[in-house]
């Protein structure tokens, strides 16, 4: 018989593999779809080369695609808007690559510039818009992928939505 305990652990518990989890392969939170904007956005290699401007409409590419859920790289000239809209079911990160972006809601304006996040919940309406004089450009994350996208009159961020063709390019 042991004078302190008849239990005794042998080993360091913490590096037993059973009780590890396993990585995931795709993100499946919020903060994992936060880091996924992050690292895509500090590897300017896996995006600056696919970035194009154009004047007369907003420029888009879809970057990947995982199970329900979509990254979305978009450039803005100065001027260019998305106009007020929602994401209908999806949730989604806005992340700021370069430049400075201006993003309304009826709670206020704020600029976002380079680095700076937006995560935001289904039915979250919101009008961006590159009102600088430098291009800007933007990754956009979906969960589920946007399937709608509901513009809103200018005049009020609570008028009852006009549903965008499905499948459109995202606002942001």
């Amino acid at each position: 018989m042991n004078s302190d305990s008849d239990l005794q652990i042998a080993g360091d518990i913490l590096e037993v593999p059973h009780l590890l989890q396993a990585p995931r392969e795709h993100p499946a939170t919020v903060a994992e779809f936060a880091g996924l904007a992050r690292e895509i956005a500090a590897d300017r290699s896996q995006w600056v080369h696919l970035v194009r401007y154009d004047a007369t409409t907003r420029w888009y590419h879809r970057l990947r695609t995982g199970p329900g859920y979509e990254v979305w790289l978009l450039s803005w000239v100065p001027g260019q808007g998305s106009g007020l809209h929602d994401h209908g079911p999806s949730s989604g990160v806005l992340t700021v690559l370069d430049g400075t972006l201006t993003e309304r809601t009826a709670r206020g304006t704020r600029a976002l510039r380079a680095g700076a996040q937006r995560v935001f919940a289904p039915g979250y309406a919101h009008d961006v818009l590159n009102d600088t004089l430098e291009p800007a450009v933007s990754l956009h994350i979906y969960y589920p992928g946007l399937t709608r996208m509901p513009m809103h009159s200018q005049q009020c961020s609570a008028a009852v939505p006009r549903d965008a063709e499905a499948g459109a390019a995202p606002a942001v």
